[in-house]
């Protein structure tokens, strides 16, 4: 694409402008409050997150932007799950002849984070490690018929083999297997070699979005006795047993039924998205351009945040992540307000919330945009922005419209920076909810540091005169983004695949991108890459994949499972729902690049 002005002259003339408007005095302001203690890591649904979006919705209307998300305000709020607690119907009795035994909930056990809803009784059968892996030549279910019944597994794997059975040690891989059995129930109980205090599994949401499709408990060992009691064996002897063997001790145990009920309570917190639009004079074709970035981080961290220090509850700040991406669209909205005269299109801004989940702020807003997504020329996003080193800057989707690397490159005539162009227009940030809309997008991107998701992401450790040279360079291709007669036209990219959440560590590659934003019974897809093994099946965005093989599947971890017991080269039988209808094709995996 060509700007209407020359881009040497327009970018010499806006960066003069830039001088008394994007400081890095204000740059610093804003990195200072966001990734400071008070707002205690941003968590989506958090009071830290809040404050946050407060600020920018203030910042937003002192630079002048009019409001655009609900009710005349500047946020766009929406609901999310963000915690579990107990229902008031948990049970779970035992019958062991004419013994019945009646346990307590959170003295005897728990329902785990991803248990079902439902109650079930059941035949109790031992299935040891509840491995079933060809490829290990083990199988605990080979010698027992567990459909309608309530399985006892013990957790972990053995640890002469902790290795070889790292993927079979994950309790969600042995309840899928357990389902996949015809199992009605999982109990799940640690032997003392892994757990001499013999703790509950503690009850907390893990972002798994869905259920395991079955009902599944934490019990203390002398539940789980109780149960093996009719065998007239116990369970630290049966896991010595199956250690020193190496072999499975899988068996039906006698005369004992287990009755249980599971019942879990979905915390919902409110979070918003922040939007404000800078409205150009004349605007025949009412379109417009989307600026974006999003300022939710991971909070105090934990298991299951996504911290790279997980066993550390303190506040990751963000500072890079996203602060600096944050930073960067308040300070460009700003010098842009006063260019308002200058556009032809209208700009909006978006403050995204929920990105770290799974980029659940831009998903809500592509699937209820406050403009209309096909009069959406382009969208820019602004993820880690903070760290330039070296001059290098990251530019994701240059392969989204024909015309976007002629004109980064141009834009970057003096040589500001050395500019590295990916492609792709998926990837872990929100322009990919953009793309699958048919947007053109461009990611930019700084890269990836050691302090990364983890709390030494601090203010302190931004390059501010880098993030300001970065501010400058994105306020330049919007303008020429915004003021070039011809909107950019749209490309589906046919690159490799960057690291996502279906093949990040798995050796095949299907091409399906997950929707994070909803919960459905399968595996939504939020997009399909062009030509890969997905994409010629006959797959789409928005279908709902509810078998991959011989695996059911009701949930995101249910499908990464799956695709990890096949190799490149398989043929795959996938189901997938597409509205009412039910489809079926076969799929040829390849290998993952």
């Amino acid at each position: 694409m060509k700007c209407k002005i020359t881009i040497v002259t327009f970018f010499v003339f806006i960066q003069s402008a830039l001088v008394a408007q994007t400081t890095i005095d204000n740059l610093r302001r804003h990195e200072r409050f966001l990734a400071s203690d008070s707002l205690e890591g941003r968590g989506t649904g958090e009071p830290g997150n809040l404050i946050a979006a407060q600020y920018i919705a203030h910042e937003f209307a002192s630079i002048g932007l009019d409001p655009l998300g609900d009710t005349s305000s500047y946020y766009q709020s929406f609901s999310i799950i963000k915690d579990l607690q107990l229902g008031q119907s948990n049970q779970l009795k035992i019958q062991s002849g004419k013994e019945k035994i009646e346990l307590k909930v959170g003295q005897d056990f728990l329902p785990v984070s991803y248990s079902k809803d439902t109650s079930v009784s059941g035949q109790a059968v031992f299935v040891g490690y509840g491995i079933s892996a060809s490829d290990r030549q083990v199988d605990d279910y080979a010698q027992v018929d567990v459909k309608g019944k309530v399985v006892l597994v013990i957790r972990y794997a053995p640890k002469s083999d902790s290795v070889k059975y790292t993927k079979y040690s994950e309790l969600r891989y042995k309840v899928l297997q357990a389902r996949e059995h015809g199992a009605a129930a999982v109990l799940a109980v640690t032997a003392s070699a892994d757990d001499p205090e013999d703790k509950l599994i503690k009850l907390k949401y893990d972002y798994s979005f869905g259920d395991a499709g079955i009902p599944v408990l934490s019990i203390s060992r002398l539940v789980a006795n109780q149960i093996l009691s009719a065998a007239k064996v116990y369970v630290d002897s049966l896991h010595s047993g199956i250690l020193v063997t190496g072999k499975s001790s899988s068996f039906v145990i006698p005369n004992t039924t287990v009755s249980l009920t599971s019942s879990l309570v979905r915390i919902k917190k409110n979070t918003s998205n922040v939007l404000g639009i800078l409205k150009a004079p004349v605007n025949p074709a009412n379109e417009h351009i989307v600026l974006g970035a999003h300022f939710d981080h991971l909070g105090y961290g934990g298991e299951g945040s996504g911290s790279l220090e997980p066993d550390k509850h303190l506040i990751h700040y963000g500072a890079d992540d996203n602060a600096s991406g944050t930073s960067a669209l308040i300070e460009i909205a700003r010098s842009l307000k006063s260019h308002q005269s200058l556009l032809k299109r209208d700009i909006i801004f978006i403050a995204f919330t929920g990105e770290e989940l799974g980029v659940l702020g831009s998903a809500y807003y592509t699937k209820n945009p406050k403009a209309p997504l096909q009069k959406t020329a382009a969208m820019l996003n602004l993820d880690m922005v903070g760290r330039l080193q070296n001059k290098t800057l990251s530019i994701h989707g240059t392969g989204t419209s024909s015309g976007w690397e002629n004109l980064l490159n141009a834009s970057n005539s003096d040589s500001t920076f050395v500019l590295k162009f990916v492609k792709d227009g998926f990837g872990p940030s929100d322009h990919s909810s953009f793309y699958v809309q048919h947007v053109p997008v461009l990611f930019f991107f700084t890269g990836i540091h050691t302090d990364y998701h983890k709390p030494s992401d601090t203010y302190d450790k931004i390059n501010y005169e880098g993030l300001t040279s970065v501010a400058k360079f994105v306020i330049t291709i919007a303008m020429c983004i915004d003021t070039t007669a011809q909107r950019p036209d749209f490309q589906k990219t046919q690159s490799a695949p960057q690291s996502s959440g279906e093949n990040r560590g798995y050796r095949v590659y299907v091409g399906t991108i997950p929707d994070f934003s909803e919960t459905v019974d399968g595996m939504k897809i939020s997009g399909v890459r062009e030509k890969s093994p997905a994409a010629k099946a006959g797959l789409q965005t928005g279908d709902i994949i509810i078998k991959f093989g011989k695996y059911s599947i009701k949930s995101l971890y249910d499908y990464s499972t799956a695709i990890q017991e096949y190799k490149p080269g398989d043929t795959v039988n996938v189901f997938w729902k597409r509205g009412l209808e039910t489809k079926i094709a076969p799929v040829v995996l390849e290998v993952r690049k």
